[in-house]
């Protein structure tokens, strides 16, 4: 499985995106036998980032190994743990995860960041723009955010319950370029390879059609928790955003280097209706819960793709909040665009009129330099 073959979309890919999310599995994080991270392979990761780093890319770490990592300290060594002592575990294991990244990265100059989050914030509206708004500053800071799932209290019901489909929200979320996989195998095959010798591998999928699906197999043994399904099911999810991803081989030194030299790995290509699925939903599946009124030069400003600057705003009504869909409409009424407001309308209202650096004189707090921003703004036809 480690021979080299040339892959044609596998290159550009990987080195002409501009953000990458890489999603890294416990089984590659900790080592089973001490419990104890794998430094010298995440110091490789940590190399490979770094190389990214230098060329432009920016790279957001999606890292399993929390409970993993404090399960023997804990006393907690049975195959299945309770609710609870996951949760317990995993403050405890967040904490040694998130230092065995920050050594490794900072060897490099860089700086890592934890993030953890539950499936809630991915799909309540004020908790995904408060998540991509910190995820954003931190890559524009030069920091390496590492994101974990929060076990420590999210219960069953508002759990992603694997990474896999975690980093594809994340990937969404960034507006990434690629999500890279790293697994313990090299792609998706039409059969388990461990089982059948006759089994193919796929370098490129297309489009993930039912009998990829099929494919998924069972959950691989150890810490890991996920399997070939949840990467399809990842897979759907980032390619439905426009993003493309890849199944890799992690179990050697520089997997990402390695990916960009050829080394064997799945790619399925993003659908190419995806980057305007999201802009759709906005614009005809949220009914817009207050009206924000511009004047001519913001009006101008939107049509030629750019935010919505508090300066342009002239009128504010309803009640909605951080968030919620607003209608960004012209002095005569008409609708230009629709979008989800960055401010409640209280303090939309408290700003309108005025200059981006004014807001946290007026608020007594910064937020966004824009009250619409232009990647939550969708220009209405006429």
């Amino acid at each position: 499985m480690d021979q080299a073959v040339p892959l044609g979309p596998a290159l550009p890919l990987l080195r002409d995106a501009k953000r990458v999310v890489v999603k890294i599995g416990s089984a590659l994080v900790v080592e089973e036998k001490t419990a104890a991270p794998r430094a010298a392979w995440l110091a490789s990761v940590a190399a490979d980032v770094a190389a990214m780093r230098a060329r432009g890319t920016e790279v957001v770490l999606v890292s399993s190994g929390a409970i993993a990592l404090a399960r023997r300290a804990l006393g907690l060594t049975r195959k299945k743990l309770r609710l609870e002592e996951k949760q317990a575990a995993a403050a405890v294991g967040q904490i040694r995860l998130a230092g065995a990244w920050q050594e490794a990265l900072s060897a490099h100059g860089l700086s890592a960041a934890q993030l953890l989050l539950t499936l809630e914030d991915s799909e309540d509206r004020r908790r995904y723009l408060n998540a991509r708004a910190t995820l954003g500053t931190l890559l524009e800071l030069g920091c390496v955010p590492v994101i974990n799932e929060n076990d420590t209290v999210a219960t069953a019901e508002i759990r992603f319950g694997d990474n896999d489909r975690l980093a594809a929200r994340v990937a969404e979320m960034t507006g990434a370029d690629a999500l890279v996989l790293l697994s313990d195998i090299d792609g998706l095959y039409t059969a388990d390879p461990r089982k059948d010798p006759a089994a193919r591998h796929l370098p490129v999928v297309e489009r993930i059609s039912d009998e990829i699906m099929a494919m998924g197999g069972e959950p691989p043994p150890g810490y890991s928790s996920g399997g070939m399904r949840t990467k399809l099911i990842a897979a759907r999810i980032a390619t439905g955003a426009g993003c493309a991803m890849a199944i890799a081989l992690g179990k050697r030194d520089n997997p990402l280097r390695a990916m960009e030299e050829g080394a064997p790995c799945t790619w399925f290509l993003p659908a190419p209706e995806g980057r305007t699925a999201r802009k759709r939903w906005i614009a005809g599946s949220l009914a817009p819960l207050g009206s924000l009124t511009v004047d001519e030069g913001a009006a101008r400003a939107l049509s030629r793709g750019s935010s919505l600057l508090p300066a342009g705003v002239r009128g504010v009504e309803g009640q909605f909040h951080r968030g919620d869909p607003v209608s960004v409409r012209d002095a005569t009424g008409r609708e230009l665009a629709r979008g989800l407001s960055a401010y409640d309308a209280e303090d939309a209202g408290r700003i309108a009129g005025h200059r981006s650096e004014e807001i946290e004189a007026i608020l007594g707090w910064r937020g966004r330099d824009e009250i619409v921003h232009r990647d939550d703004l969708v220009l209405i036809s006429p």
